[in-house]
């Protein structure tokens, strides 16, 4: 039998709880999951992605089913380049429902092996996002409780 491999796509700038706990809810359903970090030419990075690869990696440390990794191009060609049949994707509200079903169907038509597996995210998580918390560090202010316990970010 094969493994059922994800890919979680995104920025992570930064990786927040509720990454996690989309990551940690969805080991039932994965053999294995890579946390791929690509480049999102519509956003300017704040933390370099080593800085975030090493962040992740230090939360998932003790998991043996996560590894991290960056990577540039298309979703769906790093999904055929990991036997990836599986993408993940955490959703907060409506509007990101919309966003992504958009992009699964479209990830679809050009890899039609790929299957796109949405979590909702735990009520308390929806209103933590990356801009939310990222500002709240550029601004000096302490973003602990939105990030993993793991992360030695300086606040």
């Amino acid at each position: 039998m094969s493994q059922r491999v994800a890919i979680f796509p995104g920025s992570f700038d930064p990786f927040t709880i509720g990454h996690e706990s989309v990551v940690r809810r969805s080991f039932t359903l994965f053999d294995h999951i890579i946390i791929a970090i690509g480049h999102n030419a519509t956003k300017a990075g704040y933390f370099s992605i080593e800085k975030r690869i090493g962040w992740i990696s230090s939360v998932f440390q003790d998991e043996p089913k996560v590894s991290v990794e960056k990577f540039t191009g298309l979703t769906v060609d790093l999904c055929k380049s990991k036997n990836a049949n599986y993408i993940l994707r955490g959703l907060r509200t409506s509007a990101d429902f919309e966003y992504e079903r958009a992009i699964a169907q479209i990830n679809k038509a050009m890899y039609p092996e790929i299957e796109s597996v949405f979590l909702l995210t735990m009520p308390e998580h929806t209103m933590v996002n990356s801009t939310i918390v990222r500002d709240i560090i550029r601004n000096g202010g302490d973003a602990s409780k939105f990030v993993p316990r793991k992360m030695k970010i300086e606040f």
